[in-house]
């Protein structure tokens, strides 16, 4: 957490984020900020409502089926990371049905960083009304907050319906989240989690929607999406307002800040010490599983995961590459780990904006009652992606 004697360098290039001390609520009521609202965000507002939907109402989804997630394999095993090493392969050898629960309590843990994610998420979008003076970017922040609780609802409702209860969140996750949320500086929450949590989400619900052999998985990431979509956006907005002003110094600051929230992520989000509170409940002992683990987890082995266009920590380094955030300064850490120019021609479409805009038509039809040919085109891309 930031040391609230060190002086706050918020680092505004453009007036729209312009920001006050969350104690000063006075800044709020000057009369000057309601004759100079910014317009930069009302489209992603008004399209909230193409994008609604609601996690308590069945017509929307449904939570209730009898999937047991215990005794169906529903998760490839390329996609649990202890698998790899051969101490935890080998045990599991002669175990099929724990080696299915296994995967399941993996695949718990999981949901559950995502839902804690989402909590920060939402208590971040909350921070951001009590700062931001524009009142139009005051709105898209209370905007986003409305549809981040819903998330939180809605991941909460699939955990319990699935194991019952949520498992404790990380500590390398609780650590960032807590520092991104208390960060004082309004560039720190947007790069922190409006681009990279929120690319990491966008890239994880991706990778479940595709690989998860589970009906209700690949519909509530899908119904997310719809709304991470435009949240992402609002980080590219910052960006595009705020990177090409930066002085060197001003660069670096932000540079480093990010590079410090991806290291953060790459090295310790899905490593096994996230997990051990699992690998005990099953008999294996936690320090093999993380000594195997670090044999197989190599930077070419990293590189050749980071291959796969879903991958998450491949989405991240290519949100701060769109950006133009990474410069020559940080690049070869990255290049370690992903080819530039793969991005280059890729351009700036990010991975799940073509599932999200399948949600947003099919949500349409609920919605509105229109498009009603979206529906089938939705459920045959649903069922392709099986």
């Amino acid at each position: 957490m930031a040391d609230s004697a060190a002086p706050i360098r918020q680092i505004t290039k453009d007036e729209v984020y312009d920001a006050v001390a969350p104690t000063d609520f006075s800044a709020m009521l000057e009369i000057d900020r309601h004759l100079n609202r910014s317009t930069a965000f009302d489209k992603i507002i008004s399209a909230t409502h193409d994008h609604f939907w609601d996690p308590l109402d069945k017509k929307y989804i449904d939570f209730n089926d009898d999937f047991d997630p215990d005794t169906t394999d529903f998760i490839p095993d390329h996609m649990i990371p202890a698998l790899m090493t051969d101490y935890v392969s080998e045990y599991f050898a002669d175990k099929p049905a724990e080696r299915i629960r296994f995967k399941s309590q993996v695949g718990r843990w999981v949901m559950s960083s995502i839902l804690h994610g989402e909590q920060g998420a939402l208590n971040l979008s909350a921070s951001l009304c009590h700062v931001l003076r524009d009142p139009g970017a005051q709105e898209y922040a209370a905007n986003q907050t409305r549809e981040e609780g819903r998330h939180v609802t809605a991941f909460a409702k699939y955990i319990i319906a699935r194991w019952g209860t949520p498992l404790p969140c990380g500590t390398v996750l609780a650590g960032l989240l807590q520092e991104i949320v208390h960060a004082p500086e309004v560039y720190k929450k947007i790069i922190g989690m409006q681009m990279l949590v929120e690319g990491l989400a966008m890239g994880a619900f991706a990778t479940i929607f595709k690989e998860w052999d589970d009906p209700l998985a690949k519909k509530l990431t899908q119904l997310v999406m719809t709304d991470e979509a435009f949240h992402h956006k609002f980080g590219k907005i910052w960006a595009d307002r705020t990177i090409p002003k930066l002085s060197k110094e001003e660069h670096e600051i932000v540079e480093n800040w990010a590079a410090h929230c991806f290291q953060t992520l790459l090295f310790n989000l899905v490593a096994p010490h996230q997990m051990t509170a699992i690998f005990a409940e099953f008999g294996l002992d936690p320090d093999k599983v993380m000594a195997g683990f670090q044999e197989v987890a190599t930077d070419d082995a990293r590189r050749e995961h980071m291959k796969e266009g879903t991958n998450i920590f491949r989405v991240l380094v290519k949100t701060l590459w769109n950006a133009g955030i990474i410069t020559e300064r940080t690049a070869g850490f990255y290049a370690t780990y992903v080819n530039f120019e793969e991005f280059k021609a890729e351009g700036e479409e990010m991975v799940g904006d073509a599932i999200a805009d399948e949600g947003i038509a099919y949500l349409k039809t609920i919605n509105f009652g229109i498009n009603t040919g979206a529906l089938n085109d939705v459920k045959a891309a649903a069922i392709a992606a099986e």
